[in-house]
C-alpha cells in the first residue's frame, strides 16, 4: 500500500465545485466563538459538498486568516450566507421547504444513529455555541431535535466533531 500524492486525488477546482451538485443539506451555526470551529466546518462542508453554510449571531465571516488555518480555502468554495438572528435563519429556511434540525440534547431527541431521511426532502441542521448548545428559541422553531449517542463519561462533543460526524451521517443517508 502507498500513500497518494496530493497530485493523484484528482480534487475539483474551487470553480467546479461551485457548479458541482450539493447535497440537500445547510448547516447553520448558532453562535460559534471558536474560528478554528467555524473553518473546521468549512472544510468539512467541502469535503462532502455540502450545499450552503448560514452563519448566525455573533458566528465570524470569511475572510479571516484564524479561519483559514482550519478551513484551507474551503471558505472560498462552499456558499455561506450571514443572518443575525438564527431563528430568523430557521423559519427561512422552513419556508423554502427544509426540513430543519436542531443538534442537541433534548426531551424527544432523535438519535442519529437510528434517523431516517427522504432522500427527495432538502435538511438543514443547527449546531449550537461550545458552551451552551442551540438556543431554545431556535429548538422551539425547529422541526425536531438530532442526538449523538455517547457512552462516555462526558456530555458533549467539540462543535466542529459533532458538524463532522452529522454531516458525514447525512451525507451517507442522502447520498
Amino acid at each position: 500500500m502507498r500513500k497518494l500524492k496530493i497530485t493523484e486525488l484528482h480534487r475539483i477546482s474551487t470553480e467546479e465545485f461551485k457548479t458541482a451538485e450539493k447535497l440537500p443539506l445547510v448547516v447553520v451555526l448558532d453562535d460559534i466563538r471558536s474560528l478554528h470551529n467555524i473553518g473546521s466546518v468549512f472544510r468539512t462542508a467541502d469535503a462532502f459538498r455540502i450545499k450552503r453554510i448560514y452563519l448566525c449571531g455573533i458566528t465570524a465571516v470569511p475572510p479571516h486568516p484564524e479561519m483559514h488555518k482550519t478551513a484551507l480555502g474551503a471558505e472560498f468554495s462552499v456558499d455561506w450566507i450571514y443572518v443575525a438572528d438564527t431563528v430568523e435563519a430557521v423559519d427561512n429556511l422552513k419556508k423554502e421547504g427544509y426540513q430543519v434540525y436542531a443538534v442537541e440534547q433534548a426531551e424527544g431527541s432523535m438519535m442519529l444513529d437510528t434517523l431516517e431521511l427522504d432522500r427527495t426532502q432538502k435538511y438543514a441542521v443547527v449546531m449550537g455555541n461550545e458552551v451552551k448548545g442551540v438556543k431554545q428559541e431556535v429548538i422551539n422553531h425547529a422541526h425536531g431535535c438530532i442526538e449523538i449517542p455517547q457512552y462516555g463519561t462526558k456530555h458533549s462533543l467539540n462543535v466542529s466533531v459533532t458538524a463532522g460526524i452529522v454531516m458525514w451521517d447525512l451525507f451517507k443517508k442522502l447520498s
